[in-house]
């Protein structure tokens, strides 16, 4: 792993963070910088072996979380970006969205990086690289509690209705 690309991504993510959430107080962004890291130190350990061995078990599996963590993540921005009516970006949405994917599960956003962090654990899923995984599910679920609480403040009654009809991550599920 390169040090120096672990050095400015983990600038990015910390940038990103901040200007994104942490200075609106928003702190839901303190944990979901963990999600971000973990995947990220996850694609530099693994890259060189992305294509390895590519009808192994795992690399199948591997490939079906990867393709199955797009579809989340581009429905979800793109409802919030055009029915959440944000105030310049999608972290300050106006409007509760509760069509699309969004009448299924609550953070698909969430659920596409959980989704893309398993994917590319699996690329070559030793010890190191299964702890990372587990620190960004963890990452994520608490990203999400966060957030929940946040939005019922925001959205008052209507969001808590919303959280019982609907699920975090897994339609029907989880």
């Amino acid at each position: 792993m390169n040090n120096t690309s672990l050095l400015i991504g983990t600038i990015l993510i910390i940038l990103f963070s901040w200007f994104f959430s942490i200075r609106e107080k928003r702190y839901h962004g303190i944990a979901r910088f963990f999600s971000f890291e973990s995947i990220y130190i996850l694609i530099l350990m693994n890259y060189r072996i992305w294509f390895r061995e590519p009808f192994s078990l795992h690399q199948i599996f591997s490939w079906i979380f990867l393709i199955s963590s797009i579809y989340p993540g581009i429905a979800g921005y793109l409802l919030l970006q055009n029915r959440g009516k944000p105030d310049k970006h999608i972290e300050r949405t106006t409007e509760l969205v509760k069509s699309g994917i969004y009448k299924y599960i609550r953070h698909p956003l969430y659920c596409s990086l959980l989704l893309l962090g398993t994917g590319v654990m699996l690329k070559d899923p030793g010890i190191f690289q299964i702890i990372l995984g587990i620190i960004n599910a963890l990452a994520i679920f608490l990203t999400a509690r966060i957030e929940e609480k946040e939005m019922v403040i925001k959205f008052g009654q209507n969001y808590k209705e919303y959280m019982h009809e609907t699920k975090m991550f897994i339609p029907f599920i989880l």
